[in-house]
């Protein structure tokens, strides 16, 4: 080729021109012609690919800014307002995303700095310095001082407002140092103090001359949600029957830290899961929360389905001021034998849970397990249970030799028993002396009976003294024993919220099974938080208690919180637990924090106030489509959008 290229271009230092070209063609054969063609295709690609190779070589895949999220939820906002805790997850996630905090969560569950750059502690942890960031702004634009934090604690403290957040502020002082620094001087140290600084600030421009009063419950408007996190409203969708169809939001060009790849993020309300699956099919939701997966097979096919770590557990208290059965020991031993915890994972949370034996959650936190460990052993169960109940005696029983002479309450009852029987004792005395007339009826019973009572002793006649023999016989005959129970009688008293109810029903097929006769009582949550708990009106009640990211079991354990409205709920009370309590809400160090929550445990697996069952995981459905989703470990359903600002669609290609 290079020879013919020769031949045909006298200076080939120089590009050939279009004549040189037609020249070159005519003097080619078909053969030569296919394979220049080859030559110039291969030249060709070869240099396509090594530009390609070396432009992917050197970019990557990243995130780019674009495109809108839905999350779906069934039911309506109520209560979007930082300062009130609404026991509604819409509610709790709208205000995530809305509004900032001293501190926040990070996609594993830790506490990290929000709003403030830096902060220390002084006085042996009694007083904590804040920082605020540099340029700090709200949704419209107003700056975020130190004077918008001290007035939305004041509100919180402010016995006016109702706020539920005023117990964790109890006691606490708050000073303003600069514009950007504040000051909080606590009672007595408390090392789960940064996570009460997650609590979200209000504006204080917006608020200030608004009257406790007049202050909204929801801030459900344009007007009022004015927040400072990744996202802001931009516009709130009503029906005509004036329910909120839509709230959606969109991008904080002015958010301190990384600005949300997302344009948009939306909540989307539906009166029931029938309009949710509609939503679902026809791809007008992205996400959404899920407590049963087993109704949603066809709706969530292409998607993702997350597990996300919660520090929660559901437990079975005792109630020592009402304990009924269970003041014998043994019996909540076998109840908890007869707990098959891997079943209520299986049957109620469809693999989507972990067995817990510990309140303190050993393996959401890090702990070593507890030393005692009550595994699922029916047989082990079913023999503590008949035991005791075969320990169960008559209630009427002889006792003492009679005889002529004798008197009191045993002959009384001999003198009603003789009476029964019409051939011995015809129309018997009985006034509680033994004379001759109660002597002749003992003869008669005697002979009546002979072969069990007088021929073991070589005798043909009567004696007219009730002694072992005679006694025995008497007491076979005379007293209806009380029925034994083949039953050990349990009423468990839970609320009618998910996924309690379900246990409950899991918890009696496996009770009943072992031996247990379970009544189950359901009230409602109101006639749970009004009734049940102020009267400790339980036996033994199936309820659930979450932990944050720092672990305090105080309020749960500690006797000073035995009495309602306190949260010890089986009403536990132990100098040894509540020292170790006390050491591990003070302690300066996680490890010395988690030395002493271990020692709690083992306090507590050995005492029995509780049978702990599982910890569930948060069930959360996103589209495929939804990209660096990376949360692992919440500390409530709304710390799912801890990262949100990382969620994307589009994507672009940069140099490395």
């Amino acid at each position: 080729m290079n020879n013919l290229l020769g031949r045909l271009f006298k200076k080939p230092t120089k590009f050939p021109s279009k004549k040189q070209w037609k020249r070159l063609f005519s003097v080619l054969s078909k053969k030569e012609k296919n394979l220049f063609f080859v030559f110039v295709f291969l030249l060709a690609f070869s240099g396509v690919f090594l530009i390609l190779n070396f432009y992917f070589k050197n970019t990557k895949i990243s995130p780019a800014i674009g495109g809108s999220y839905t999350e779906g939820i069934i039911g309506q906002p109520r209560i979007i307002n930082p300062l009130y805790l609404s026991n509604q997850d819409a509610d709790r996630d709208i205000v995530e995303i809305i509004f900032s905090g001293l501190m926040k969560y990070d996609e594993n569950g830790q506490i990290i700095k929000d709003l403030i750059q830096n902060y220390s502690i002084k006085e042996q942890g009694k007083v904590y310095d804040i920082t605020l960031r540099d340029n700090l702004l709200w949704h419209d634009g107003e700056p975020i001082t130190s004077d918008d934090v001290i007035f939305t604690i004041n509100l919180i403290q402010n016995p006016e407002y109702q706020s539920p957040l005023r117990v964790k502020w109890a006691g606490i002082l708050i000073e303003k140092i600069t514009s950007r620094t504040v000051s909080f001087k606590l009672p007595k140290k408390y090392a789960g103090f940064a996570e009460t600084l997650t609590v979200k600030i209000l504006p204080k421009h917006i608020f200030e001359n608004i009257s406790p009063q007049n202050l909204p419950m929801s801030l459900v408007s344009e007007e009022y949600l004015v927040g400072s996190g990744p996202f802001k409203i931009k516009k709130i969708d009503h029906e005509q029957n004036g329910s909120i169809k839509k709230i959606i939001l969109e991008r904080n060009k002015n958010y301190y830290g990384q600005k949300s790849f997302l344009k948009e993020l939306s909540f989307a309300f539906f009166n029931d899961e029938k309009d949710l699956k509609k939503a679902l099919l026809l791809n007008g939701v992205d996400g959404f929360a899920i407590n049963d997966l087993s109704g949603y097979k066809n709706e969530i096919k292409s998607m993702k389905v997350y597990g996300l770590a919660v520090p929660r557990y559901f437990a079975i208290f005792f109630n020592a001021k009402n304990e009924g059965v269970f003041k014998d020991t043994i019996l909540k031993e076998a109840l908890a034998y007869a707990t098959n915890k891997e079943d209520l994972i299986k049957n109620v949370f469809f693999e989507k849970a972990q067995a817990v034996n510990s309140p303190i959650l050993p393996t959401f936190f890090d702990f070593n397990q507890p030393k005692t460990d009550y595994q699922f052993d029916l047989t082990k169960a079913q023999q503590i249970i008949q035991k005791s109940l075969s320990a169960v005696s008559p209630a009427g029983q002889f006792t003492q030799n009679l005889k002529v002479g004798s008197n009191g309450k045993e002959v009384e009852m001999l003198q009603t028993c003789l009476a029964k029987f019409s051939d011995v004792y015809p129309n018997g005395e009985i006034n509680g002396n033994f004379g001759e007339k109660t002597k002749a009826a003992v003869v008669k019973f005697q002979e009546k009976y002979t072969a069990e009572i007088l021929a073991p002793s070589n005798l043909a006649k009567g004696t007219g003294d009730v002694k072992a023999a005679t006694r025995e016989k008497l007491n076979a005959i005379c007293f209806e024993k009380e029925a034994i129970k083949s039953k050990v009688p349990v009423t468990l008293t839970t609320c009618d919220k998910f996924p309690l109810p379900e246990i409950t029903k899991e918890l009696k097929k496996q009770w009943d099974t072992a031996g247990f006769e379970t009544t189950i009582e359901i009230v409602s949550l109101a006639d749970l938080q009004n009734t049940v708990l102020p009267k400790n009106s339980f036996n033994i009640l199936l309820f659930g208690e979450a932990l944050g990211a720092i672990p305090d079991p105080f309020p749960f354990w500690h006797s000073s919180q035995k009495d309602y409205p306190g949260l010890n709920i089986a009403n536990y009370t132990s100098k040894p637990a509540d020292t170790l309590l006390e050491k591990a809400r003070e302690a300066e160090t996680p490890e010395i924090r988690q030395a002493s929550l271990e020692q709690l445990q083992n306090i507590l697996t050995q005492d029995m106030p509780a049978i702990f069952l599982v910890r569930p995981d948060y069930i959360y459905t996103l589209s495929e489509k939804i990209k660096g989703f990376a949360v692992t470990k919440i500390t409530e359903p709304a710390k799912r959008f801890s990262n949100v600002e990382t969620w994307y669609l589009k994507t672009k290609r940069e140099w490395k």
